[in-house]
């Protein structure tokens, strides 16, 4: 199953449409994408929590890790520089931290308030080389978008 951008948009926005928590919010996307797509395995947040630190928030899957540096890993690379990271192979990501040995290749998109602050980051983990694409990263980004920087 394919995830259909379109529907999960609408879902998302009517199911968190005037809830202002950000957990609340978290929990509600990391179930909807999780669900939606057979080639995501884990899907999850990680909050910002402290300078440079990343602490796990609302996800679905098997268990992650729990604290994350900015330095470290993919999650860290994208809290750190802001960018999303779209990596086909996390074996041959410098510095990627195996949460999971299965996890193959890996989405993460940094989430921002509305105020541009960094908040955590979004994280799709797949069994699957090579899983993502850019479609999958710029639909993500304008569903995080219209759900946290309103």
């Amino acid at each position: 199953m394919r995830v259909d951008y379109m529907t999960l948009q609408k879902t998302i926005a009517a199911l968190t449409e005037g809830e202002t928590d950000t957990i609340s919010l978290m929990a509600t996307i990391s179930c909807e994408v999780h669900h939606s797509d057979d080639r995501f395995d884990w899907t999850g947040f990680y909050r910002v929590t402290a300078p440079d630190l990343l602490k796990i928030g609302p996800y679905q899957g098997g268990h992650g890790c729990l604290v994350i540096p900015f330095a470290r890993g993919v999650c860290g690379a994208a809290a750190r520089t802001g960018q999303v990271q779209l990596v086909p192979d996390v074996d041959a990501f410098p510095g990627h931290i195996a949460c999971a040995s299965s996890t193959r290749s890996e989405l993460v998109l940094p989430v921002f308030d509305g105020s541009g602050t960094l908040i955590g980051v979004f994280d799709i983990d797949s069994n699957q080389p090579d899983a993502f694409t850019r479609q999958d990263a710029d639909a993500l980004a304008g569903i995080l978008q219209d759900v946290f920087a309103r």
